[in-house]
């Protein structure tokens, strides 16, 4: 599996590169930079079809909650009974129990793909020449908390990257919070869980490699700006917001 791994970590390097070479002309010192987000972008514009299919899996089930809510209250005494009415309300409905998870857990190899590419020193065998390049004299491949440290010029372009990523990590929360009042059906642990998650994203960025929080900011402002879209054209009220959303790292 790990061979497979570094196949592909190694066939998305070339793609990224490629992307610099391109972007060069246009963006200049900030290439590596732009190609990083653009990759991303362009990935997860790929993996729209089944960020669609997981959406509308997760709308089948948010219109059954109330249903499934109340057998089983009304069964909660007979599990067997319970299982057998679940069944029955899933055929009817020609809903899956499942709907939603598969085409989520699809996407997860592509995420892992990404994510390594930008932590991994060595692709291939050889060194990552990505994290050698620099955004405003920061080397893509340092860290945060070590090198020039967190308070020296290097330390800057960290903070105001986890400057952003926490922009997106608030208006995530605060749209599952606006979800959560608007009637989903969902438990307050749940809803907790959801709508902290999205704050974790920071502390994973100040903690990894430059290229990956930049990787990190992308993805993570993506996924904000889908579920948006998606709550307002498929999803009814909080509906996406049911389960967590936390950072996309696998």
């Amino acid at each position: 599996m790990f061979s497979v791994l570094g196949v592909a970590v190694g066939a998305a390097y070339h793609v990224v590169s490629a992307y610099i070479q391109v972007l060069a002309p246009v963006t200049g010192s900030l290439a590596t930079v732009a190609a990083i987000i653009a990759f991303t972008m362009t990935v997860r514009l790929l993996l729209l079809p089944l960020s669609l299919s997981a959406a509308r899996g997760q709308a089948s089930q948010a219109r059954l909650l109330p249903q499934v809510a109340d057998l089983q209250k009304r069964y909660a005494g007979h599990p067997d009974r319970l299982r057998i009415e679940l069944s029955a309300l899933y055929q009817r409905e020609n809903v899956s129990a499942l709907a939603g998870c598969l085409p989520a857990l699809l996407q997860l190899p592509f995420f892992s793909v990404m994510y390594r590419l930008f932590l991994d020193r060595t692709v291939n065998g050889g060194p990552n020449g990505l994290l050698s390049h620099r955004l405003l004299g920061a080397p893509l491949g340092s860290h945060w908390l070590t090198g020039a440290g967190p308070l020296s010029a290097q330390g800057a372009v960290f903070l105001g990257l986890l400057g952003l990523i926490a922009a997106v990590a608030w208006v995530s929360a605060r749209a599952a919070r606006h979800a959560a009042a608007g009637g989903a059906a969902q438990s307050a642990a749940v809803g907790r869980l959801t709508r902290v998650l999205p704050y974790v994203t920071i502390v994973i960025a100040a903690v990894v490699p430059l290229a990956a929080g930049i990787y990190l900011l992308t993805t993570t402002a993506w996924t904000t700006a889908e579920r948006a879209l998606l709550r307002r054209r498929i999803m009814p009220s909080g509906a996406l917001d049911a389960g967590p959303a936390g950072p996309v790292l696998a």
